[in-house]
This record gives structure tokens, sequence and C-alpha cells, in this order.
């Protein structure tokens, strides 16, 4: 990971670099959450380099597309050097066609990193002053104001993004929404007028699909985890058993993901005596039991292709054309690379992986709360019929399951054509990345529902002790949820839990405990 530290004052201050080195969806997310940035003169050298080469193309008179045509369908459309630099703020006025509420100021920060990442190696023809404009934006809290929706896969909020760069649209800074230009001004940022190509390098590409779609994996990736503790919770409320998680069996089919989910299981429930005291319980478990390797093991699978995926695609350039210098000549390349193809149907994947892990952790939630399946008390309720106990949240466990496999409905394959038929097959990569993000969101909430009725179950088994992992997960969620001797408000409880899985804390006490155990 290129987070580095900067010792520049006595406080070290963790910054992402850009311009050097690897880029993965961590840094993206790093910088999305407000890490500032550092920029590698190496990076900006090869802007400085490629910048030049485009304005001597310029002066010799070559076409280049997008720079001394129109774009889309007026490809064929010289323009005179009078009208290019008009032209690049014109083509983000007129492209800036997004609808609905705006995205969030993570999401705006995502897409500016990736289109940073891709700027820097040199190969858009933008200006020095585009990057280091964008980076000060980024770190002093500048943020432009860009709609969620419109997006066939690009072009909308890359749009809006250049209007504020270059002091038009809207942008927020210091919690006031302002006019671009007096946003820029506040924060002590000079404004500018586009340079050559820096409208269009700005919009034709596919970087909005990435910063989206690299938070949505980002997510993701950490949720997977959690589930696993979640269900191996869940198994030992329920008096299961450890026999589906045998290594013997899962060599015999070894997924990656499969084998990695039924090792880390039994290492969650190492030393647990619920389930050493009802290891003969019962034979053989419901399949949102024993499945989990198989099911959260897909999942892994499916997370690592996407990742994979979505990193390969930080680390490219999608503009459309970018320019190489060759032969002492500067050669456009138009091309295709601005299609989220690649991207969009990754992460229409990745919204199945959820829906799967959704909807599984819906069943235990529902199976932990009907004592005729738990063996426990009616909705792990105290035994009055004035209590409703837990009976509710597994019914929003599975109203949010339902959007998730809503949201597991592909995007891609909706694809129309657009610009006067030029533009006659698009990737909807940017809904892709939206459902992808929502599905995220609602597995958090799902997860979250299980942890809470999982640990209100376990305190029936009491004195007996948890295991390894999920004993820790436990008493980390005891520190901010009390167990219910009574009906009280369950939305301040589920948000609790929720906290400790967004914050980090359930994560990083599970994880404690398993490396503690493991350097015994």
């Amino acid at each position: 990971m290129s987070v580095e530290s900067r010792t520049e004052a006595a406080p070290v201050t963790p910054s992402v670099r850009l311009g050097a080195k690897h880029v993965g969806v961590a840094e993206i997310a790093a910088i999305a959450d407000g890490m500032p940035i550092v920029l590698d003169e190496a990076g900006l050298e090869r802007v400085s380099a490629s910048h030049n080469h485009i304005r001597q193309a310029m002066e010799s008179g070559q076409a280049i597309y997008g720079l001394t045509t129109g774009v889309g369908d007026l490809y064929s459309v010289t323009l005179r050097p009078d009208e290019i630099a008009r032209a690049q703020l014109n083509m983000l006025k007129s492209h800036a066609s997004g609808v609905g509420e705006p995205l969030s100021r993570r999401n705006v920060r995502a897409i500016m990193a990736a289109q940073l990442v891709a700027f820097l190696q040199g190969f858009s023809g933008i200006s020095r002053l585009l990057v280091t404009t964008m980076v000060e934006m980024l770190n002093r809290g500048v943020t432009p104001w860009a709609p969620i929706s419109g997006s066939v896969g690009y072009l909308i909020a890359t749009s809006h993004i250049g209007l504020s760069i270059f002091g038009h649209g809207r942008s927020w800074f210091e919690g006031e929404l302002l006019p671009g230009a007096e946003a820029l001004r506040r924060a002590g940022i000079a404004v500018n007028d586009p340079g050559p190509r820096e409208g269009h390098a700005l919009i034709s590409n596919a970087y909005e699909i990435t910063g989206l779609g690299a938070l949505a994996v980002h997510q993701v990736e950490r949720l997977v985890e959690l589930a696993d503790v979640a269900g191996a919770m869940s198994i030992e409320a329920l008096r299961g058993n450890t026999r589906g998680f045998d290594p013997r069996l899962h060599s015999m089919r070894p997924h990656v993901g499969q084998v990695a989910t039924a090792a880390r299981l039994i290492d969650l429930l190492a030393d647990s005596a619920i389930m050493e005291a009802n290891r003969d319980h019962r034979l053989q478990d419901a399949l949102s039991l024993r499945c989990m390797p198989q099911v959260h093991g897909a999942a892994r699978d499916a997370i690592d292709y996407v990742k994979r995926i979505i990193e390969t695609e930080i680390g490219s350039v999608t503009d459309n054309p970018v320019f190489v210098f060759e032969d002492n000549e500067l050669r456009a390349l138009p091309g295709g690379n601005g299609h989220g193809a690649p991207t969009a149907i990754a992460l229409d994947f990745l919204a199945i992986a959820i829906a799967s892990l959704s909807t599984i952790s819906q069943a235990r939630s529902d199976r932990l709360t009907n004592h005729h399946m738990s063996g426990l008390p009616a909705f792990l309720a105290s035994g009055s019929g004035a209590h409703s106990g837990f009976m509710i949240p597994p019914y929003s466990a599975a109203g949010l399951a339902a959007d998730n496999r809503m949201y597991a409905a592909p995007a891609t394959v909706h694809t129309v054509p657009t610009c006067a038929g030029q533009e006659d097959h698009v990737s909807m990569g940017v809904a892709a990345a939206r459902k992808a993000m929502s599905a995220a969101e609602n597995l958090a909430g799902i997860l979250s529902i299980e942890f809470l009725c999982a640990a209100e179950a376990l305190e029936f088994h009491r004195p007996l002790r948890a295991g390894r992992g999920t004993g820790a997960a436990l008493t980390e969620i005891r520190e901010v949820v009390s167990p219910r001797d009574e009906d009280r408000e369950m939305y301040p409880d589920l948000q609790a839990v929720r906290n400790l899985i967004d914050n980090g804390r359930l994560a990083n006490a599970v994880s404690n405990a398993l490396s503690s155990q493991t350097r015994l």
C-alpha cells in the first residue's frame, strides 16, 4: 500500500503518494475518507512532457480528436485555433447534464483520485497545473457538487467535477455549497481556464465507474470477514457443529474461498465451551449454517476477482484519445478504452455476491429468533407476552436482502445507442457501481441485525464460554449494547452495532483475539 507518512512537522501526517507506486482500492478509499495526497515529481514530469508535445502538435496544425475537432458525432468538425480553449469549457458545460441528488463527498473524492492516478501516467495531454489544482482541492476540502443520476457509464459526474475545477458549477467548502469560483477563492486556490484538451480529458473516460467501484469493493472486502464472524456466532448460539468445516472435506472441493472460509470458521469457534457441550446436539445443520464455507467462500472468490479488475482499472488510462510520443512525433491513439465494460460487468458480479451474503445472513437471523428451529425462547424474549423481543429485526433484514436481490439484476445488459448512433453501445457501469455500493450498505445493515440477534442468543448459553473469535466479538458488542431484560427501542442498539462495523472496532477485536492465540 502506497500510503506514506510525512515528517515535515512534529506530528506525523499520513498521506497517499500518487505518481510513482501502485495504487489500489485501499488508497482510493483513504483519499475518499480525507487522507491528503502527496505528488511524486516523476509523475508531474510525465504530465508536463505530454502537455508540451500537445502544444507543439497544435502549432503544427495536426488534427487531434477532441482537441482540434469536435467530439462524438462532431468528430469531423475542425475547430479554429481561437475556438479550441472555448470548446474545452463548453464541453464541460454541455455535458454537465446530471440529475437528482448529489453524490456524497466521499464518492466525488474517489472519482477525482481515480482521475489523478491516470493523469499522472502522462498520456492525457493535460497540464501540470490541472493536476496540482485537483490535489489542492482534495487536500483543502473543496468538493465539487455532482448529481448522482443520469450517467450511462461516463461523461456526467466528471463534467460537473470539471466545471468546479475551473471555477464554474458549484462546490462544497467548510459545509457550505458555493459557486465554484467562490469555493476555490475561500480555499486559497487560484481559478484557471482549461488548457488544451483538459475539458475533454476530464470527461472522456471511465473514472467515475472506477472511483465508485473501488469504494464498493473495499467495503465488501471487509464485510465478508465480518459475515464469517456473525455466522460463527449464529452457529454457536444455535448449538451447531463444525463437522461441515473439516479441512478433509474441503480438500475434496478446493475452491480458494471455500477452503479459507472453513479454516476461518474453525479458528473463530476454537475453544468454545458452547460448541463442546453441544457437539452431539445435531447430526447435520441447516444449509445457512453448514454451507457458510461454500456461500461465503464463493463470495470471497467473486470479491477477489472484482478487486483485481478494479485495481487493474485504477492503474489504467481510459481517456480517448491518449497520446504517445514516438520518433519525435506526437501520436494520438483514439480507441475504446473509455468503455466501462470490464469494470461494469465485474460490479454486476459483485452485486450478485453481496446478495448471496445478504440472504444467508438473513436466513440465520430468522432461525435465531424462531423458537421452533432454535430451541431458544421465542424471539429471544424473556417469555412474557408483553415483550416482542427480537421479532422485528429479521423483518428488516428480509427487506434489505430483498433490495439486494433487486440490485443483483445486471445493469450492463441495458445498453442503449446514444450520441446520434456514434456511441451505440454504452456500459451502464455507473449504474452497476451505484447498485454495488447500495447493496454493500444494505449488507452492513443485515450483518448488524445478525450480530445483535446472535449476541442476545448467546446470553442463553451462559456461563458457557464462547469461542476465541466469537467471544471477542460478543465482548465488543456488549461494550455498546447491553442484554435485553425487557423491550426497549431497537434502533439505537442496531446503530451501535453498525458503528462497530463501520469504525473497524469489531473487526479489530476479532483479529487481535485470533492473532494473540496464534502467537501463543
